[in-house]
């Protein structure tokens, strides 16, 4: 459903994403972790088609997104770490807003926002000024308006930013429900509790290159390192690097 071949990405002298290869089946729960600045926003964003890569190639449900990036768009949804939304619009001007940009029809757009209104409890502020309700309500807005054209491939940068517990429950269930069902996500998150919770595989990137991939299982044997992820992950980033793989 995700396929990476050799992608590479470079800032002046900085290669932020090096050679990058690695295949996301559908129905995975896939989790790309990493110190800050190792490279996850950056392959995101190539990934989604808001950045074009050096070199190498990428296909979302088999479609290539360097040759046909809007054909892939239609494809995925994509929730950044800080998104933007309308203030001045309420929850349901934005999901008509989101549902003419992806040419969904009225009749559609009333059943799907009916249902992920009542799915993220957004019912009751549909109709004030999005700049008048919480941080954790807008969150829940951008999340119904990402699968209001219900797409084959989620991408999610930080998924728990500022929700609240419940919010939290909520999202980590449907993630969970989703892939299940055959929806293919792919999350950057610096909360690995979170990721060892929910993720089916993980992927570790440190300057630019995976370093280690599988689930959590198979990376502790990789690697020979026993305990939690938390345990993996600061043994395989920490600059002095003490696990050798065997």
């Amino acid at each position: 459903m995700i396929s990476i071949r050799n992608i590479s990405k470079s800032f002046a002298n900085l290669k932020a994403v090096d050679d990058l290869v690695l295949e996301v089946p559908k129905g995975e729960l896939f989790c790309f972790l990493g110190p800050n600045g190792a490279g996850k926003t950056t392959t995101i964003k190539m990934l989604t088609g808001l950045m074009r890569p050096d070199s190498g190639n990428i296909s979302i449900s088999g479609i290539d997104v360097l040759a046909n990036p809007v054909e892939a768009k239609k494809h995925i949804g994509y929730i950044p770490d800080m998104p933007f939304i309308y203030d001045r619009l309420t929850p349901e001007e934005f999901m008509e807003f989101t549902a003419d940009i992806y040419h969904i029809s009225t009749e559609d757009l009333t059943t799907r926002r009916e249902e992920l209104f009542t799915t993220f409890g957004v019912h009751d502020f549909k109709s004030a000024l999005i700049r008048d309700i919480s941080h954790g309500m807008r969150q829940r807005l951008i999340y119904a308006a990402t699968f209001l054209h219900q797409p084959d491939v989620l991408f999610i940068d930080e998924p728990l930013i500022g929700l609240d517990p419940y919010t939290i429950r909520l999202i980590k269930d449907l993630l969970k429900r989703k892939a299940r069902e055959g929806m293919t996500i792919f999350l950057t998150t610096h909360i690995l509790a979170l990721a060892e919770d929910i993720g089916d595989r993980i992927g570790i990137i440190n300057e630019g290159k995976v370093i280690a991939l599988g689930t959590l299982e198979e990376i502790k044997s990789d690697f020979n390192i026993t305990g939690n992820l938390e345990n993996v992950f600061l043994g395989l980033t920490s600059a002095e690097e003490v696990i050798h793989k065997k």
